[in-house]
C-alpha cells in the first residue's frame, strides 16, 4: 500500500496518532530548546539582558510546544527526541560556534545519542 493513498498508515507509523500537528509541535519544541540553550551561554551567567529574555522566552514555548505535541506523540518517543536531538545539536553549535574541543570521545557519545533516539523510535513502531 502507498503512503500517499493512506494517511492514516503514515500517521501510525509515525506514531502521532490523534494530532498530526505534533511533529510539528515538536520540531518547533526543538527549535526553541536550542536557541534557549545557545542563549543561556550568550547570557554569561545571566548579566546581559537580551541573551537572558531569549532563555526564558524560548524555554517557555518550548516546554509548551513539547506539551502539545505530546498530545499526539508517546511520551518516551517525544521526550527522547527532544533531548536528544536538542543535546546533539547544542554540542554541535559548542563545537562550531563557541570553539568547544571535538574529542573522539565526545563524538562518538553523540552518536550513541541519535542511535538511542532512532533505537526508541524503532522499538515504538515494532510495539
Amino acid at each position: 500500500m502507498y503512503y500517499a493513498d493512506n494517511p492514516q498508515v503514515v500517521l501510525r507509523d509515525l506514531h502521532i496518532g490523534r494530532c498530526p500537528l505534533s511533529v510539528l509541535y515538536l520540531a518547533a519544541a526543538i527549535a526553541l530548546e536550542i536557541c534557549g540553550t545557545t542563549s543561556l551561554k550568550l547570557s554569561e551567567g545571566f548579566t546581559r539582558i537580551g541573551p537572558t529574555g531569549a532563555v526564558v522566552v524560548c524555554y517557555a514555548a518550548s516546554f509548551a510546544l513539547l506539551s502539545l505535541a505530546l498530545r499526539g506523540i508517546d511520551l518516551s518517543i517525544a521526550y527522547a527526541v527532544w533531548s536528544g536531538v536538542g543535546t546533539a545539536s547544542v554540542a554541535a553549535i559548542g563545537i562550531v560556534w563557541f570553539g568547544e574541543t571535538a574529542g573522539a570521545l565526545k563524538l562518538l557519545s553523540l552518536a550513541l545519542i541519535v542511535l538511542g533516539v532512532v533505537g526508541l523510535h524503532l522499538a515504538g513502531r515494532a510495539e
